[in-house]
């Protein structure tokens, strides 16, 4: 009997604007965590998504302060990124993403709850071990098919603890969108945010569904998810942000995948392996 390969080592991605700090965390990555392999180094935030389009890494590690484009901006835009393989690859997992911050208290409060890892500057060998041990066991459970153990995955969705990082650093608070103009038939119509249940992308069109009606917009998901407030509407896959309030259940398909039931809508809508975790225990 052929026994397996042994698995792939992990693969990072390591962005910062100070060439020390990238170097510290270089090196005591490489203290506690040896077979990780770090492809490629970022100065500022744009650097650092044209480098995990490239490489497509396990892990990202990004400064939350850097120039050209915060690591919050870059995780924005990372957690769209296309799959490189067009729609057969769709379901392709994002990579982890650990947030790396000088100390600041209402950052590490977020990271604390359990919203995302995070370093702290200088990066510390207790800490640092912390965050390594959960990233491990996810990674872990990705190559076992299997759900990541209790606590070692994010509490909240990802949007959510952006759109907070973001006010923080910015000093503004966020602003929603609040009705949607859509396209239903001939037609131009206002659309209450509140009604929908929720959005579908293909190529060229996002589907906006309510109870009533279906209408067209031209706006992606990935712009979608920046304008619309996460904690009402999640995103489940590449294509679909669905309103929290319509959710009537969960359920494993023959695949074991998770199937989401809408209420006022026969439509299932498929949940990808990456935002699984909205969804503990089921």
């Amino acid at each position: 009997m052929n026994a397996l390969p042994p698995p792939a080592a992990p693969r990072a991605v390591l962005a910062d604007d100070e060439r020390l700090m990238r170097e510290q965390l270089r090196a005591r990555l490489a203290e506690v965590w040896p077979e990780l392999e770090i492809v490629a180094e970022a100065r500022n935030g744009l650097e650092a998504v044209q480098l995990v389009s490239e490489h497509r890494p396990d892990i990202v590690f990004l400064d939350i302060r850097m120039p050209g484009a915060t690591g919050v901006e870059a995780a924005r835009q990372i957690a769209q990124l296309p799959p490189r393989d067009g729609p057969a690859g769709d379901d392709e997992l994002l990579p982890e993403i650990v947030f790396i911050t000088a100390y600041d208290q209402y950052a590490v409060q977020a990271f604390e709850q359990g919203a995302a890892d995070y370093i702290l500057k200088p990066a510390e060998r207790e800490r640092l071990l912390v965050t390594v041990g959960r990233i491990r066991q996810r990674l872990a459970a990705r190559r076992a098919g299997t759900e990541p153990p209790v606590g070692s995955t994010p509490d909240v969705p990802l949007q959510s603890l952006l759109h907070q990082l973001s006010a923080h650093v910015t000093g503004s608070a966020p602003r929603f969108l609040e009705w949607i103009q859509a396209s239903v038939g001939q037609a131009i119509q206002m659309i209450a945010v509140d009604e929908v249940l929720f959005f579908i992308s293909d190529e060229k069109y996002t589907r906006v569904q309510t109870a009533q009606l279906e209408a067209l917009i031209r706006k992606p998901i990935k712009e979608l998810v920046d304008e619309l407030d996460p904690q009402r509407f999640w995103q489940i896959h590449r294509s679909t942000l669905v309103n929290v309030k319509a959710i009537a259940g969960v359920v494993r398909d023959f695949r074991g995948r998770q199937i989401v039931s809408v209420r006022g809508h026969a439509q299932k809508l498929e949940v990808s392996r990456s935002y699984a975790g909205l969804f503990k225990g089921m």
